[in-house]
């Protein structure tokens, strides 16, 4: 019998329910092609495999609405503290109320990864009959197979990262197999799966991507990278030795998470060593291109490929992130959804490096640090790059992190060609930015915008710019990996006061004082990795790995007081800290719920706890 690829994709559908569309690569380039011809053929191969990336997430697209009210791609930072989504409809607003269970309509990560999986593993098991030519040499039939071997473990690893413990599918399944076999095996065992194929991709990647033709795919420190990620994870607390899960076993008794091992964080740390020392050896460095620190750091996430960043998606949809970030006064533009909180304000360094904020009193004025020079009751006497005169004073002389990341009262934005804006942005009610005086409408709910991740040339309709990317590993990343696995291993040694102090730096600040305690270090790296990789699906993740959230995810957000009109500038009012939502945070949220229908389909998949 001939192996047709529909039929044997067919049967391979375990954990996986079918996608509401059908994307153009779901079926191989002719439907009745069989294996052997799409194997035999550099161009089907090159194509199969090319479709095994459109299972990436898109993380740039946190808002519901791009897809006509499917989920979004990314619910983790508006479900974080550093993001609201003003669009009462979006999941994550319902995550963060509580209200959601295992057959919540919730993003598809178990599906998709899946798919992917699924994909990687039949490409693997037919590349060898791939013979070498013109158009696929051996040395590219082994780098694509890298590639496959590279994202099987990718996709595992964004299943492991939600829900826990998870099945490892190593190979495509047959007609006649027996689906409830499978079953969840302990994230020690998944976590060494994933280091092994990272290992195993390593070897047959080129060191870096340089051609742009190869813009995309995965790279030797590609891999090195997501090895330490996960190492990482499997050290913290969540998953090392978590008392919570010391009884949480499968259906047959198998404990599905480890005791403690203090080994895991040298193990993390060595990982992450190694990745940053490879990267570096292939040219990559923290992007810079001046001494401007802000510049240095917005460019990071809008010049493509810069020399900084290790692995991307590219996302030519422009309703996922720089539309959603478009205050309501521009032009073009009145989409105000993802709007920053000011907890994450209240977070950012000042320029001399002190944190100005040090809690809130119960009438949520803040308890403000008397070394850090903050003053909100004065206004800025002269403009700057990144505001207008007049600025409330709990703006002025921030990090230059904060001026790359956030959109406030005061700041100029987008003064350049072709918005050419002379305004200073006003997110009070009937400013030209803030909630306008007919009911319904879109504005930011906190009073800040996100503006990291979006383009300085973006115009939204007819919408223009170049292809956005979104980063899933970049350097800056590995030092803060680094620097906190080495902390927890050995304390505050001279390493971990280098990597942290490079990207401090890079920021335009002052290194960390010296004689820090192992715990005082822990909070200062937990600090800076909450400013550094703002917005870039790792909050809600540091959170749970750490389980702090149950503390930080189960409290107030907080905004200002953008429902009063009448306001100004100079308006004391204004800024006074408002209530915007009180966040709901359970034990059972530290892991997802594996939803119903994937249960249903095979009884051996035990539940996450507590749902």
């Amino acid at each position: 019998m001939k192996s047709y690829i529909i039929p044997v994709l067919a049967a391979i559908l375990l954990f996986i329910t079918p996608s509401c569309k059908k994307d153009y690569l779901e079926k191989t380039p002719d439907e009745d092609l069989t294996l052997e011809q799409v194997f035999t053929n550099a161009i089907f191969t090159e194509q199969y495999l090319a479709n095994i990336y459109s299972h990436l997430p898109k993380e740039l697209a946190m808002v519901d609405n791009p897809c006509g009210g499917c989920p979004p791609n990314n619910t983790f930072n508006a479900a974080a503290d550093e993001l609201e989504i003003s669009y009462e409809v979006n999941f994550t607003n319902a995550m963060n109320n509580g209200n959601w269970n295992a057959d919540s309509y919730v993003q598809d990560i178990w599906s998709q990864s899946y798919f992917a999986i699924r994909k990687a593993n039949i490409f693997l098991e037919n590349i060898n009959r791939l013979a070498p030519s013109e158009l696929a040499s051996e040395d590219k039939i082994a780098n694509w197979k890298g590639e496959a071997i590279f994202l099987r473990a990718l996709n595992h690893f964004f299943l492991i990262r939600a829900y826990g413990p998870v099945p490892v599918i190593d190979r495509t399944l047959l007609l006649d197999e027996d689906l409830t076999a499978f079953k969840r095996q302990p994230i020690d065992e998944c976590v060494e799966f994933i280091v092994s194929e990272c290992d195993k991709a390593a070897e047959l990647l080129q060191l870096r991507v340089t051609a742009t033709t190869d813009y995309g795919k995965p790279s030797k420190v590609t891999c090195m990278a997501l090895k330490a990620r996960a190492l990482l994870y499997m050290a913290s607390p969540l998953w090392n030795g978590n008392p919570d899960y010391a009884a949480f076993t499968d259906n047959e008794g198998m404990h599905l998470f480890p005791g403690f091992q203090a080994a895991r964080w040298a193990a993390a740390a060595t990982a992450a060593k190694a990745c940053i020392d490879l990267a570096e050896s292939a040219g990559h460095k923290l992007h810079r291109s001046g001494a401007n620190p802000v510049k240095n750091y917005q460019e990071v996430f809008y010049i493509n490929f810069n020399d900084e960043v290790f692995f991307t998606r590219s996302d030519p949809g422009y309703l996922n992130v720089d539309a959603y970030s478009e205050p309501r006064g521009m032009p073009r533009g009145n989409w105000p959804l993802q709007n920053a909180t000011q907890n994450i304000v209240d977070d950012y360094e000042m320029a001399n490096g002190i944190r100005p904020i040090l809690g809130y009193n119960a009438d949520l004025t803040p308890v403000i640090n008397p070394l850090s020079g903050y003053d909100e009751s004065i206004q800025a006497a002269a403009a700057t790059d990144n505001y207008y005169a007049g600025t409330r004073g709990m703006y002025v002389g921030r990090e230059p992190r904060f001026y790359a990341s956030i959109n406030f009262t005061g700041a100029k934005f987008k003064t350049a060609p072709p918005q050419n804006r002379t305004t200073p942005l006003q997110f009070w009610k009937g400013g030209i930015d803030g909630r306008p005086f007919d009911a319904g409408a879109n504005f930011s709910e906190t009073g800040y915008l996100m503006k990291k991740l979006t383009h300085p040339s973006y115009v939204m309709q007819p919408e223009s710019g170049p292809i956005r990317t979104w980063i899933f590993f970049r350097l800056g990343e590995q030092y803060l990996n680094y620097a906190e696995a080495l902390n927890e291993a050995q304390g505050p040694v001279a390493d971990v006061y280098k990597y942290v102090n490079l990207i401090r730096d890079r920021a335009g600040l002052p290194g960390l004082p010296a004689g820090l305690s192992q715990a005082d270090m822990r909070e200062k790296i937990r600090h800076e990795r909450r400013i550094e990789l703002a917005f870039e699906t790792h909050r809600y993740f540091d959170t749970h790995r750490w389980k702090t959230a149950e503390t930080i995810d189960n409290g107030n957000i907080y905004g200002l007081d953008v429902l009063t009109d009448g306001y100004n500038m100079s308006s004391d009012d204004f800024y006074k800290r408002k209530v915007v939502e009180k966040r709901v945070f359970e034990k059972k949220h530290y892991l997802w719920p594996i939803q119903q229908r994937e249960l249903e389909k095979n009884r051996k998949l035990v539940q996450n706890p507590g749902w």
